[in-house]
C-alpha cells in the first residue's frame, strides 16, 4: 500500500461501519452507525440515504486525522441498486421483504438449476435476482430504460468514484445470477436481459477511480483518493484468516458468526467442488471468493435465534465478565437435558422446516443462555459437516468470544483443530488484505479447549429430536 490511510465502509445488514487504518494494518478510528429499514411504498427498503449522510459525517472526521490513500467497500449480499441518468432510481429493496406470490412463481419457472448457480431457492428476497423480478413489476416503465445495476458493496464503489461496476463475490452470493464453475453470468441472467444491465464486471482489488470531486469538497478527502471495486463481508472475513498462517492455503474453513452464521470452506489448493454434492434444501450454497474460485457454504441466521432464543435477557452470550457463570451453569443445564429444537428463522438454516421450541427452557438467566450457546454449537456443527469441513476451522466474529459457544464446537468435533480469531476488526482487515495480500494477522489465533463436561449423550438426544422434527415438518 502507498503511504497514507486507507478507509474501509462496511455496510453490515445490522450495522454499518466505517473505519481509517494505517499501512500496517493498524486501526486509527472506527465509527458505527445501526441501519434502519425504510418504507418505500410497496416494500421495506435499505437505508441508502441515511448511509450516505452519515458516512460523509464521519469522513470528514477522518480527512482531520491526514491524507486518506483508498476507500475501500464491503458491505452484505443479497442486495443491489439501480441506477439511472447518475442517480439511485429508487431505493434499494430489503431482503427480508417477503416477495409476491405472482412475481415469485413466474421466477421460480426461470430459475437454472442449483448444480450450475450453486444458488438455493431461498424465501424473501434472499435471492437477488427475485429482487431485481420483483422491481421490474413495481417499476416497470423505469426498469425498460437504461438503466444500470449494481451490487451492493459496489454501489458505495461507484457512490465515491462515479464508476459502476459488479464484483464476483457479490453476484456468487446466492444470487442466481452466477455460474460459479464456469465464471459467467447464468442462464437466468441471460434470458431476462439482466446481465446487459449488470454493471461492468470488476475485480474486487481493482481501483475504479478517483474520489468524484463534490465528494472530496463534501468531506476534505483528498480528490486523488482512490476508491476501490469492494468486496462481500464474509469474503473479507474468508482474506482475513487467510493472512494467519494457521490457516493460509491448507484445507480450512471459517465460520463467520454475525446475524448470520456463514461457515465457508477454503479447500486445499487443486481440490474439486461438486457443486451438485451439496445439501440445497438445507441452506448450502456456493460463494465464489475475490480470485473467482467456488467456496463450497452453509449459512444460518444464528445471531438473530440467539437473541430471540434469548428472550427479554439484556446480557448477551459473549459479554465477556459472564463468560465464567456460563461456564458454571453447563453441568446443569446437560444434565437436565434442557434444550432448544431448531429452527426460530423459517426457511433457512440446515433445518428450514423445524417449528423452533424449547424443552425443559432453563429460567436461571446464565443457564438459559447457556442452553443458547449449545443449541448455535449444534447448529454450527450441523452445518459444518455439510460442507465437508475438516483438519481447521476457525470461528472469527461477534460470538468468537461466547466460551460456551465456541468450546462446545471444539467438543463436538475433536477431530479438527478450532481456532478463534479475537480481532473485531476481520471484516475490514480482509478488505485491507485486497490491497496488500502479504498482510499478515495482527493478532494470534487462539487454540480452543473442548468443554470439561460430556456431550456425548446430549448432542446424540439433540440430532435425534432435530431430525424428528424436520422430517414431521
Amino acid at each position: 500500500m502507498d503511504d497514507g490511510f486507507t478507509v474501509v465502509l462496511d455496510v453490515g445488514k445490522t450495522l454499518t461501519k466505517l473505519s481509517l487504518w494505517t499501512p500496517r494494518g493498524e486501526v486509527v478510528a472506527k465509527e458505527t452507525r445501526p441501519n434502519t429499514r425504510l418504507d418505500a411504498g410497496v416494500y421495506a427498503a435499505l437505508d441508502a440515504v441515511g448511509i450516505e449522510a452519515w458516512a460523509g459525517r464521519v469522513l470528514s472526521d477522518f480527512a482531520q486525522r491526514g491524507p486518506v490513500k483508498a476507500i475501500i467497500p464491503v458491505a452484505h449480499g443479497a442486495a443491489c441498486a439501480v441506477l439511472l441518468d447518475g442517480e439511485l432510481a429508487f431505493p434499494p429493496p430489503d431482503y427480508e421483504e417477503p416477495v409476491p406470490d405472482a412475481v415469485r412463481e413466474g421466477y421460480e419457472a426461470d430459475r437454472d438449476d442449483f448444480a450450475l448457480t450453486g444458488s438455493p431457492r431461498l424465501p424473501l428476497g434472499l435471492n437477488l435476482g427475485v429482487q431485481i423480478a420483483w422491481m421490474e413489476a413495481v417499476y416497470p416503465e423505469l426498469m425498460n430504460r437504461d438503466v444500470s445495476i449494481v451490487t451492493w458493496a459496489q454501489y458505495w464503489a461507484w457512490l465515491f468514484s462515479g464508476v459502476a461496476a459488479t464484483e464476483v463475490t457479490s453476484l456468487g452470493c446466492h444470487s442466481d445470477l452466477w455460474r460459479p464453475g464456469a465464471a459467467s453470468f447464468s442462464g437466468l441472467a441471460d434470458r431476462r436481459g439482466w446481465a446487459k444491465r449488470l454493471a461492468p464486471l470488476r475485480r474486487a482489488d481493482e481501483a475504479l477511480g478517483t474520489l468524484r470531486p463534490e465528494w472530496s469538497e463534501r468531506t476534505g478527502l483528498s480528490p486523488t483518493t482512490k476508491v476501490y471495486c469492494g468486496i462481500h463481508d464474509s469474503n473479507a472475513a474468508l482474506l482475513a484468516a487467510r493472512g494467519f498462517s494457521e490457516i493460509a492455503q491448507n484445507e480450512a474453513t471459517v465460520l463467520s458468526t454475525g446475524t448470520w452464521f456463514v461457515a465457508m470452506r477454503s479447500p486445499a489448493p487443486g481440490a474439486a467442488v461438486d457443486i451438485g454434492a451439496l445439501a440445497e434444501a438445507r441452506d448450502c450454497l456456493v460463494n465464489v471468493d475475490a480470485y473467482g474460485r467456488p467456496i463450497p457454504s452453509a449459512r444460518f441466521m444464528g445471531g438473530r435465534e440467539i437473541e430471540i432464543l434469548s428472550g427479554i435477557d439484556t446480557r448477551r452470550i459473549d459479554i465477556k465478565p459472564d463468560q465464567p457463570g456460563l461456564l458454571a451453569a453447563l453441568p446443569a443445564v446437560i444434565a437436565e437435558r434442557s434444550r432448544a429444537l431448531p429452527t426460530f428463522t423459517p426457511d433457512v438454516g440446515p433445518f428450514p422446516h423445524g417449528n423452533g421450541r424449547w424443552i425443559d427452557m432453563p429460567i436461571d438467566s446464565f443457564a438459559r443462555r447457556a442452553a443458547v450457546c449449545l443449541y448455535a454449537a449444534m447448529i454450527a456443527d450441523t452445518s459444518l459437516n455439510l460442507v465437508g469441513a475438516r483438519e481447521r476451522v476457525i470461528v472469527e466474529g461477534r460470538f468468537a468470544e461466547a466460551q460456551v459457544f465456541v468450546r462446545a464446537l471444539a467438543s463436538l468435533r475433536p477431530q479438527d483443530r478450532l481456532y478463534t480469531s479475537n480481532a473485531h476488526q476481520d471484516v475490514s482487515y480482509g478488505a485491507l488484505r485486497l490491497l496488500d495480500p502479504t498482510l499478515e494477522a495482527m493478532s494470534t489465533l487462539e487454540p480452543v479447549a473442548p468443554l470439561a463436561e460430556d456431550l456425548g449423550a446430549y448432542a446424540a438426544q439433540w440430532r435425534r429430536d432435530a431430525a424428528r422434527i424436520e422430517a414431521a415438518a
